[in-house]
C-alpha cells in the first residue's frame, strides 16, 4: 500500500550551516526549506553528527565538491512529508539519513552487489545537501530504520561511525587480538561490538593522549597507547581511522604474519615507503569506501541486539564550527553531535 502525506503547512525557509569555500567557516545562513518528490522525503533533523569526512569536506580534501553546500551524514529525524513514489516509510516514523544518497543501479558495481562502489553514487552532506541543518530532503529508499532504544543524539553517530566501523570490522575478518588506530567516534562504537564478541581490543591514541586510553580502557579495551607505540602482543588485525598514512607500516609492524590492516577513512594522507619485510608473511593492506544499504540494515539489528553506549557531546547547530574544531583537535571524546533548534 502506498504510504503518502498531503504537502506539509509551516515554514518556507530554514536555518543551515554552508561551506561557501573550501577552507572557510561555515556560515550560520536562512535558505529555502526544500520539499520532496518521487521517492524523496522531507525530514525534520532532530540530530546530525560530526564526523572527521566533513572535516576533509570542508578543507576541501575531497574532489568536485560543489559550493555552497550543507555538510552532515550521520542524520537523525522525523519524516514530515513524503514524496508520491515513496512506499517505505510514512509521516511521522523517526530515521537516519547516511552517507550513501543515491546509487544508479546498472553500473558494474551496482549489478554485482557493490553499490558503495557505483560509478554515479551521490552523497548526504558532500554531493547533496547533507543536516547541518533544521530539515533534509532524501531519498528514502537510502534511508535506516533505527533502534528505538537510543535516544536522537545517540543514534547520530551509528549512522557513519558506527557503520564504517562495522564494515571495517567485517573486513578485518576473525580477528581475535583487532588494533583500533585512532580511538575516536567510530572506535569507541566499534570497541563494544568487538567486546560483546569477545575479542581483544587494543587502542592506539595519539601519544600522550592519556584521557582517550584511559577511555578506551573503560570500553573494555585489553590494552591502550600510543601510536607509536608497540602493543603487547601481536595483532590478528587492525584498523586505522585516523587520517594519517604513517600509521599503515606502523600497523603492519604490529601485526602478525597472515594478519590484515584496514584503512577505514575516505582520505588519508600520503603512506610513506616502508620496508617490504613489513609486508611479507601474507600480511595485507585493504580499504574500506563507502557502505552499501545491506550494511546499513545489519548494523541497526546488531545495534538493537547489543548495548552499545555512545558518548556524545552536544552542540547547537549555531556551534557546528566549534564543533569540528575540536573534533580537528582531539579535544572529543566519543563523537559530536548538533542539534538544531525546534521549528
Amino acid at each position: 500500500m502506498r504510504m503518502r502525506s498531503l504537502p506539509v503547512s509551516g515554514p518556507t525557509s530554514m536555518s543551515a550551516m554552508r561551506l561557501h569555500a573550501a577552507g572557510t567557516e561555515l556560515s550560520l545562513d536562512t535558505v529555502a526549506r526544500p520539499g520532496p518528490a518521487g521517492h524523496e522525503v522531507l525530514i525534520e533533523v532532530l540530530a546530525c553528527g560530526v564526523c572527521r569526512t566533513d572535516l576533509h569536506v570542508v578543507d576541501g580534501e575531497l574532489p568536485d565538491t560543489r559550493y555552497p553546500i550543507i555538510p552532515g551524514h550521520e542524520v537523525v529525524g522525523r519524516v514530515i512529508e513524503c514524496g508520491r513514489s515513496v512506499t517505505s516509510v510514512k509521516a511521522g516514523d523517526r530515521v537516519g539519513v547516511p552517507w550513501l544518497a543515491h546509487t544508479c543501479g546498472i553500473c558494474r558495481y551496482c549489478r554485482n552487489g557493490m553499490e558503495n562502489l557505483c560509478e554515479f553514487a551521490r552523497f548526504t552532506g558532500y554531493t547533496v545537501d547533507g543536516g547541518y541543518a533544521q530539515f533534509i530532503v532524501t531519498d528514502a529508499r537510502y534511508c535506516l530504520i533505527l533502534p528505538a532504544r537510543y535516544a536522537d543524539a545517540e543514534a547520530a553517530p551509528l549512522l557513519c561511525a558506527g557503520l564504517i566501523g562495522y564494515r571495517a570490522y567485517r573486513a578485518a575478518g576473525l580477528a581475535t587480538n583487532l588494533g583500533l588506530y585512532g580511538f575516536g567516534a567510530s572506535a569507541h562504537l566499534l570497541a563494544q561490538v568487538a567486546r560483546a564478541e569477545g575479542r581483544n581490543v587494543f587502542a592506539f591514541c595519539r601519544p600522550g593522549d592519556l584521557e582517550s586510553q584511559q577511555f578506551a580502557r573503560s570500553l573494555g579495551a585489553a590494552w591502550a597507547g600510543g601510536s607509536d607505540e608497540q602493543p603487547p602482543e601481536p595483532l590478528d588485525a587492525a584498523i586505522i581511522f585516523a587520517a594519517v598514512g604513517a600509521l599503515v607500516p606502523a600497523a603492519l609492524t604490529a601485526t602478525r604474519k597472515g594478519g590484515r590492516v584496514v584503512c577505514a577513512g575516505i582520505h588519508m594522507s600520503d603512506i610513506p615507503a616502508f620496508p617490504y619485510n613489513l609486508l611479507w608473511g601474507e600480511r595485507s593492506i585493504c580499504s574500506v569506501a563507502n557502505l552499501t544499504r545491506l550494511d546499513g540494515q545489519q548494523f541497526m539489528q546488531l545495534a538493537a541486539q547489543v548495548d552499545l553506549r555512545p558518548t556524545v557531546q552536544v552542540f547547537e547547530l549555531h556551534d557546528a564550527n566549534r564543533a569540528l574544531e575540536h573534533l580537528r583537535h582531539g579535544k572529543l571524546t566519543g563523537a559530536a553531535v548538533l542539534r538544531p533548534s525546534p521549528v
